[in-house]
């Protein structure tokens, strides 16, 4: 998975995750970090527009779109935080994962993972323990 769409799995499936009355203070916790940390260093990506509805596929494109006009996708601390959340919903609330159509496990990305277009009401895409240092892609999942 690209930089840039792990952190937007990141922001949707925390938003799902970690604003349920019932969500872990570990899940609240990580979406708020990232939240606020790309809120303070890229001022201009609107990431509050996932709250309302973060299974919205026109609003992850929105933001994701945001995020491509910055550093973000290099920025170590804005990654680490995107798995660090990935990794507390993976432990607290995987069904979570699934509500955006992607269900991750141990993702670390050093090189190009490509998942493109998946709609889903579901599962859309698994990935567990994926290891990329060479090229995995997964494009217009249907589910």
């Amino acid at each position: 998975m690209d930089p840039i769409t792990l952190i937007v799995t990141a922001l949707a499936t925390g938003a799902a995750a970690g604003l349920k009355p019932t969500a872990e203070k570990a899940i609240q916790d990580a979406y708020e970090g990232i939240k606020n940390l790309i809120k303070r260093k890229y001022k201009r990506v609107s990431v509050d527009m996932l709250e309302n509805e973060p299974v919205s596929k026109e609003r992850q494109k929105i933001v994701k779109q945001d995020l491509e006009k910055t550093d973000a996708g290099r920025d170590e601390e804005v990654l680490r935080l995107a798995q660090e959340l990935l990794k507390a919903i993976e432990r607290f609330d995987p069904g979570s994962a699934g509500a955006v159509g992607v269900d991750l496990k141990d993702v670390e990305a050093s090189a190009s993972i490509s998942i493109t277009d998946i709609i889903a009401s579901g599962t859309g895409v698994k990935a567990e323990r994926v290891k990329a240092g060479g090229d995995l892609k997964i494009s217009n999942v249907r589910a």
